[in-house]
């Protein structure tokens, strides 16, 4: 099984890393958002890597590296608690370290990212409100295996595919996954948010416990 990025039983890491856990099993497990996610995390796929501080891009290219590199790793974080930037700070970010890292899809996580319904797309960023800026990296590789390989659709698809409701083909992966999500989240996104909310409060807590630094700049 995948040794998690920690030597040493840090305080401030397991707080980090229980709170960042918080939002896997309660947000993206709990909707659905990944349809992998849950089995990366309970094979011990899933490597993270905590930053501190405001780390230069070397830091983070180099954490990123580190995390790709552990035996068995599908999904690599690389976790910024203490990073004051705002959304268009990390995309910007996010850029400079796939100009580094060609073996890896990077996606931006941003706890202020804001709630837009108006398409499956522009939907994405507050999926993505992870409890701390981080950057998660996915091999090139497993991201085409993916793609290849989608997963069935679920059995009211199946239906209405056989009843000639929904054509057969299917959409591109990604597009049908965002499509899915809008739908769910849509019905009630209130409750989404009061999930956030509920984690981002047991964050600051905790942190302030940890003496880990929370401010954050303003968009």
């Amino acid at each position: 099984m995948l040794q998690r990025l920690r030597s040493t039983v840090d305080p401030r890491e397991a707080t980090v890393r229980r709170i960042l856990d918080r939002y896997l099993v309660e947000v993206v497990e709990a909707y659905e958002l990944c349809p992998w996610a849950r089995a990366a995390r309970e094979a011990g796929e899933l490597a993270v890597a905590i930053v501190w501080g405001e780390p230069a891009l070397d830091a983070w290219v180099a954490a990123a590296e580190r995390a790709l590199a552990e035996p068995g790793a599908r999904v690599a974080m690389v976790v910024a608690p203490e990073w004051p930037g705002a959304l268009a700070e990390l995309r910007a970010l996010r850029d400079r370290v796939a100009a580094r890292v060609l073996a890896a899809g990077i996606a931006e996580f941003h706890p202020d990212a804001p709630l837009d319904l108006a398409t499956p797309a522009r939907l994405v960023p507050f999926l993505r409100r992870a409890p701390d800026p981080l950057l998660q990296l996915v091999p090139l590789a497993l991201l085409a295996a993916a793609r290849a390989q989608p997963p069935p659709p679920d059995l009211a698809a199946q239906a209405r595919m056989l009843g000639g409701a929904e054509p057969a083909a299917r959409a591109d992966l990604a597009a049908r996954i965002a499509a899915a999500n809008h739908a769910r989240v849509a019905a009630d996104p209130a409750a989404l948010a009061a999930r956030f909310a509920e984690i981002a409060a047991d964050r600051a807590r905790s942190y302030a416990r940890a003496a880990i630094s929370a401010s954050r700049r303003l968009p």
